[in-house]
């Protein structure tokens, strides 16, 4: 069987690289594209994953993502052609889709966040399958355009998978600079593209410097882009530490002491690895994360004193799942 895995965004490289792993060990030929963003290729390569950078970012403009996404399905179409995909799989890409439909092979789109309109709008509709958590109703899939025989749901949450085997490198943070015995905080930026852009989430900026001000607390900032990275340097804020290039943030949220993100892949890491998290995310909440906050499992923040800074407690023993599992949902009886 041969497979393209499409990856569009940083935080779908830890997802997707346990599925290419059980692909290969059942004796398919896995190839892997990436769109030039933020540490996608750069997370790949750390990840042990060849990966061939096709297309561009659109910015922040719909008419630049438009146009981007125009240019890029294009190129992928003549990269893929004459290639022999039995099937495509990929995390919310909609590009994927278009060349599978455009090439005559089927894809497999996966999401766990069903508020993105435009995005489900394409893939829910050109997919053959579309993998989501059991927390997001079908009903919430079908309004995109998905058929309902079409949506397969898996139990739990994929960060369940995606961690599968692994264990923390607590190296990671003595490399990175963290004091023995800081409290350590992970922080995440908003998805927006500019962090300067100060009226999109200030929640967070105020965040980094309540964090500043606490003397026992050291901050590691994961920017999504360079733009983001360079605004949060040129806050010159005490004991706040943003890596040149791309870390293992799985071992650093591992081994903190509380997370703060506006993402969903991080926040949702820290909840199987035990870590208190909070989110800033400035947007509707979806389904996953609306049963994780109603469960006590993630915190939603909304100001800045509402954060509890204090070493982080025993966790349970996580909840992990085989990846396998995910790959004969995705794949049985569609190839």
């Amino acid at each position: 069987m041969r497979v393209w895995i499409d990856l569009t965004n940083a935080p779908h490289v830890p997802v997707l690289a346990p599925l290419v792993r059980v692909l290969e060990e059942r004796g398919a030929t896995v190839e892997l594209t990436a769109r030039p963003y933020g540490q996608t290729a750069e997370l790949a390569a750390l990840h042990g994953l060849h990966v061939e950078e096709i297309g561009a970012h659109g910015g922040r403009s719909r008419f630049g993502k438009g146009r981007a996404a125009v240019g890029r399905v294009h190129a992928l179409r003549r990269w893929a052609k004459g290639r022999s995909f039995d099937v495509g799989l990929a995390h919310g890409s909609t590009d994927q889709p278009v060349v599978g439909r455009l090439l005559g092979f089927p894809t497999v789109t996966m999401f766990d966040y069903e508020g993105a309109r435009l995005q489900h709008g394409v893939n829910c509709r050109l997919a053959a399958r579309v993998l989501v958590p059991d927390a997001i109703p079908v009903s919430a899939i079908t309004a995109h355009g998905a058929r309902p025989a079409n949506v397969v749901r898996f139990p739990g949450l994929k960060e369940e998978y995606a961690l599968w085997g692994f264990e923390a490198d607590p190296s990671v943070r003595v490399d990175l600079g963290v004091r023995s015995d800081a409290l350590l905080a992970i922080m995440r930026p908003p998805p927006e593209l500019a962090l300067y852009h100060r009226t999109d989430n200030p929640l967070f900026e105020q965040v980094l410097r309540a964090l500043s001000a606490d003397t026992r607390v050291d901050q590691i900032v994961l920017p999504r882009t360079r733009e983001q990275a360079d605004a949060v340097r040129a806050l010159r804020l005490e004991r706040v530490i943003v890596p040149e290039r791309a870390v293992d943030a799985r071992s650093l949220v591992a081994t903190a002491d509380l997370v703060v993100s506006a993402g969903g892949t991080m926040n949702r890491e820290a909840v199987v690895l035990g870590t208190p998290v909070w989110t800033t995310f400035a947007g509707t909440l979806g389904a996953v994360d609306r049963a994780l906050i109603t469960a006590g499992r993630l915190q939603q923040l909304q100001r800045v004193d509402q954060l509890v800074i204090a070493p982080r407690g025993p966790a349970a023993a996580p909840t992990l799942r085989d990846p396998a599992t995910l790959v004969d949902l995705a794949f049985d009886g569609l190839v």
